[in-house]
């Protein structure tokens, strides 16, 4: 298959791998972009967009972007830091009253921010369309008891984590996460990225192929643990990712929409300090407090030892190896999609792509991106 865009010389080893595995068919459709120093040197794409009816993978392509979403929603948080709105060492019933009862008056605005709340999924039974009412959904998380001290490890927020956030960003500025993201972000950087798509983004969406076996075993798992409670309750088939109302839903733990090359112009405003085009979007002080560590261990919802800071992963030797010791935060989405952001190099790297591998955290096919761009860096001197 043709791969298509732009990528400088020294990311050739990138391009290959592209066409090499949309070719072998380990990708279906999928898009890469790499900026450095406010450059663009890779924006690649290629592949086929909707394997049941052919349709080619095009420049701009979007598609869900699973629990990548966080790092938009985490842009949105760190924006209200900027601006002396939100405290990350406040409680969250100091901007969402209601929160503070059943045992939750110790939940700071950090502990969400770093997965470890105590409120990693709904204590009650709950449906996707439950889910779309953010409000009720969030209220829901407000009336029930964390299920575990919090501040004591991680819980990854799979799906609460959008309702919490986004619950706070309603209470401080009356706005929806998906409004901030577009009016703060998005427009100012043209970046092709929705959390609450409009209609007529519907046609560019791509369909998800998932894993070829589940993630889990969910036999040789105790069902009553805070794993399975959280990951399962609800499940959500990936066919749904097109249609109307999920696309139109401000879901900010997992169902933003966009392409490798609208991840890459938001995510590169941390790369690159807080500053970008010459705007300053937050101030180097706030990008700073991302790498204060919140959680340092096994999560008790993935199973991997992982290291959270505020609102972004960072590396550790046991969740995405390939990474480089550097000031990197960065985050994944189910199936394989990537964000890497390395202020040490002013680089961001961005990987989306339809066929999904089962992996939740350090997929081949991010993995591999990643090691392709590294190695021309290693090999560039850069």
């Amino acid at each position: 298959m043709t791969v298509a865009g732009v990528c400088a010389p020294r990311f050739a080893g990138v391009h290959a791998l592209l066409a090499h595995r949309l070719a072998s068919g380990a990708e279906a459709g999928a898009s890469i972009c790499v900026i450095q120093n406010e450059q663009t040197v890779v924006d690649l794409w290629g592949g086929t967009a909707d394997p049941g009816t052919g349709t080619p993978w095009t420049r701009d392509t979007l598609v869900n972007t699973y629990s990548l979403t966080k790092t938009m929603t985490a842009l949105v948080a760190l924006k209200l830091i900027d601006e002396g709105l939100l405290d990350p060492g406040a409680p969250v019933a100091r901007y969402w009253p209601e929160f503070g009862g059943a045992g939750k008056r110790g939940v700071l605005v950090r502990h969400v921010l770093g997965h470890t709340s105590g409120v990693c999924g709904w204590e009650r039974a709950v449906t996707l369309e439950d889910l779309y009412d953010t409000s009720r959904a969030a209220a829901l998380l407000a009336g029930q008891e964390p299920w575990w001290s919090p501040g004591v490890g991680s819980g990854y927020q799979v799906i609460s984590h959008g309702h919490l956030l986004g619950e706070l960003a309603r209470r401080i500025t009356g706005c929806s996460l998906g409004a901030l993201l577009g009016e703060q972000f998005s427009a100012v950087r043209e970046a092709d990225y929705w959390l609450g798509a409009p209609e007529s983004i519907d046609d560019r969406v791509a369909t998800l192929i998932p894993p070829s076996r589940p993630v889990t075993d969910r036999a040789a798992v105790d069902p009553h643990s805070i794993a399975v409670r959280t990951m399962t309750n609800p499940l959500i088939r990936t066919d749904v990712t097109t249609t109307r109302a999920f696309l139109a839903a401000e879901l900010g733990g997992f169902n933003g929409q966009g392409n490798a090359r609208s991840v890459a112009r938001l995510q590169s405003i941390i790369s690159h300090g807080g500053r970008f085009g010459g705007r300053r979007y937050l101030r180097a002080e706030t990008v700073d407090r991302i790498f204060a560590v919140q959680a340092d261990g096994v999560d008790r919802v993935l199973g991997a030892h992982l290291r959270f800071g505020l609102g972004y992963a960072l590396p550790s030797p046991h969740a995405m190896p390939v990474l480089p010791d550097a000031r990197i935060c960065w985050w994944t989405g189910y199936g394989g999609s990537v964000v890497v952001n390395d202020l040490d190099r002013r680089l961001t790297i961005a990987y989306v792509m339809n066929r999904m591998e089962p992996r939740l955290v350090g997929a081949e096919n991010g993995r591999a991106y990643l090691e392709a761009v590294y190695a021309a860096l290693e090999g560039s001197g850069r």
